[in-house]
């Protein structure tokens, strides 16, 4: 006699269980073929994106493995990979920031000026970009505008050697020889009485604050209002009309309607700054200081130009007490420091922005 083979009982959580993975395998399968069928639509767009990211790879990411130099003991004289060298845990980052030796007074001056200038550059440079393109966008004249907006962005295409050469004329102190005038701004003001005829501005700790953050201004302000330019042209005219019809004056319709449609771009653009706020570049600082070094270190002295001095003049030079063998760490160190510092100013910007107006980078 045969038995009739009975089905399997299972639960209802086992069959809920079971539904559950197969909604769950349909649903994985229909993103690939999705994903798949994306891809054979727009591979054209993939395969150029592929330089970018081999230059990333090599360029962005493949350097951060360096920064293990930081907790090693890494001496080039004794073994060429950094890999093999030994480890000495935080040590580097401690005896740089806690010790005290002298350069360990020379990190905290150099974070010091880099906080101080960033700070004043948010300060007085950010504004000024926005205010340009308020300007530039009341003007109704298409070809004065564009003249205009060209000539405010030229200075951002000049060098910066070319910079810190136009700096050292403009700002040349009065001197014996008759045949060598003054340059055009120590002149103006030492015609104010603002200033003594034969200071040195660029030679001096109290000024080298103010000619940096200004010329960094100039250089950059009309570059940098491209993008509030672009952010006014993108409000609609309709606003403006309706704000003209209940009485706006010019101000009202800059405070009422052109600032409001120029938040996001503004919270975006802020969050960017405040990210770069410990990224005093070396280049232009090194130039201006070329020959007056120790006369404005004591101001001028930041934390990129400290990192290279560290590396490539204490140990050569043996002015102070470095270990030979940590140099590269302590100067690994000190450039990780301000990174981490930046990426914790860029997510408490980014989290509070998120907050007051739901506007974020991520």
């Amino acid at each position: 006699m045969n038995e009739t083979k009975q089905p399997e009982i299972i639960s209802y959580k086992e069959l809920e269980s079971l539904r559950g993975e197969s909604i769950h395998l349909v649903m994985e399968e229909t993103k690939l073929t999705r994903y798949w069928q994306t891809l054979k639509r727009q591979w054209p767009i993939f395969v150029m994106l592929i330089p970018v990211l081999v230059y990333f790879l090599l360029f962005r990411y493949r350097p951060i493995l360096e920064l293990l130099v930081a907790f090693k003991s890494y001496d080039p004289n004794v073994t060429t990979d950094s890999f093999q060298s030994p480890w000495v845990g935080f040590y580097a980052l401690r005896e740089l920031m806690f010790s005290s030796k002298e350069y360990t007074q020379l990190f905290w001056k150099a974070f010091r000026n880099t906080f101080t200038i960033s700070m004043y550059g948010l300060l007085f440079g950010f504004p000024i970009p926005i205010i340009l393109a308020l300007l530039f966008s009341e003007i109704k004249s298409d070809g004065y505008r564009s003249i205009t907006q060209i000539l405010s962005y030229l200075p951002k295409f000049i060098s910066t050697v070319v910079i810190t050469s136009l700096l050292f004329l403009m700002l040349r102190p009065e001197q014996a020889d008759a045949f060598i005038k003054p340059g055009i701004i120590n002149g103006m003001l030492t015609s104010l009485g603002l200033v003594p005829p034969e200071t040195n501005i660029l030679g001096s700790a109290a000024y080298f604050r103010s000619v940096y953050i200004l010329s960094d201004i100039w250089e950059g302000a009309g570059y940098g209002s491209i993008v509030y330019f672009a952010a006014i042209m993108s409000i609609s005219p309709t606003s403006y009309e309706a704000a003209r019809i209940d009485g706006a004056n010019k101000l009202d319709q800059i405070r009422y309607v052109t600032l409001p449609g120029m938040a996001p771009t503004l919270t975006i653009m802020l969050i960017l700054r405040i990210g770069s706020i410990l990224s005093v570049g070396y280049e232009k600082i090194i130039l201006m200081t070329e020959n007056e070094q120790h006369a404005v270190l004591e101001t001028a002295d930041v934390l990129s130009t400290f990192i290279l001095r560290l590396g490539n003049v204490y140990g050569s030079s043996a002015g102070l007490s470095v270990p030979n063998d940590l140099i590269r760490a302590f100067s690994t160190s000190a450039d990780l420091f301000n990174s981490f510092i930046a990426m914790f100013l860029v997510l408490g910007a980014n989290f509070i922005s998120r907050r007051v107006s739901d506007t974020s980078l991520f």
